[in-house]
């Protein structure tokens, strides 16, 4: 009797926990990758919204993978931090980040990993990798804007001011950030007009700018066309903030990137296999073209 190809393949099942993911692309990116591997590898959304759980919830989904054979979870809103409490190990960045969005089962342990800072660091280091570092503008010093804010220290960004509606959350993070890499490093702001005078660049970190919350997150006449402009938001990968940016002849990085690299960073966690990041960034763009 012939066994097929089909039936020797490894089989690798992830997730993601979070709230309101349905047009989440992570499936489509790890599954394609996963495939074109050789692996039989499917990723399931456990959706809180969809399934009408609270965000309490969280502890029965995590035991529901393991129960299934789950090699791994993503995570995301609201559950980056309240996972933390619920695993046996955390990573390095996990631990000094505060947050997970990468869960590995393996051998009855939980380990939490942070692949999101990572991310924005390859695609940084991809997309702007000779623009002038010394001072930088960070808008938003939530969840994303911590693991950006980290990223930005290990790329070398000399001066980094922070910005949020949340004034004690900025300086929290400044805070952090100083203790964590070198003192004085990074310091809150109230007035991001000011700080751009002196920046080289500016790094958006907050949701506006997304299909739900159009809008441009700064004044207009903030920006020069000698700064670089970085941005988070990848739905639509060409932002307001980014459109303005080029229209005036800056540098720009679209937030796409920072997607695919956490998800190449959590792949490889999940299945032991280095992927092929170029090829899913190309397949990320097509994901985007269709949605």
């Amino acid at each position: 009797m012939t066994v097929s190809s089909e039936t020797t393949k490894r089989a690798v099942l992830v997730g993601l926990i979070g709230a309101d993911i349905q047009m989440s692309k992570s499936p489509a990116l790890h599954e394609r990758e996963g495939a074109l591997q050789g692996l039989d590898y499917r990723y399931e959304l456990l959706d809180l919204a969809e399934r009408g759980l609270p965000a309490t919830a969280l502890p029965d989904l995590l035991a529901e993978e393991e129960a299934r054979g789950f090699a791994g979870s993503n995570i995301t809103h609201p559950c980056k931090q309240t996972v933390i409490p619920h695993l046996t190990d955390l990573s390095e960045d996990a631990r000094m980040l505060g947050a997970v969005n990468t869960v590995v089962f393996k051998d009855g342990r939980r380990t939490g990993h942070n692949t999101d800072w990572y991310g924005f660091y390859e695609n940084f280091r991809r997309g702007l990798p000779d623009v002038p570092r010394h001072r930088a503008v960070l808008l938003g010093a939530g969840g994303a804007g911590v693991a950006v804010a980290h990223a930005t220290m290990k790329l070398g960004i000399e001066r980094l001011a922070i910005f949020d509606q949340d004034v004690s959350r900025a300086d929290r993070l400044a805070e952090d950030l100083n203790s964590r890499f070198s003192a004085e490093r990074a310091f809150a702001i109230t007035d991001v007009g000011k700080a751009m005078r002196s920046a080289d660049g500016l790094i958006h970190a907050t949701p506006t700018g997304m299909k739900n919350h159009p809008g441009l997150p700064i004044e207009e006449s903030w920006l020069e066309p000698r700064h670089w402009v970085a941005d988070i938001v990848y739905m639509p990968l060409k932002t307001e903030l980014l459109a303005l940016a080029t229209r005036l002849g800056c540098r720009t990085l679209p937030g796409g990137g920072m997607t695919v690299f956490q998800a190449a960073a959590a792949f490889k966690l999940f299945s032991g296999i280095e992927p092929d990041a170029e090829r899913m960034s190309a397949h990320f763009t097509e994901l985007c073209k269709v949605s």
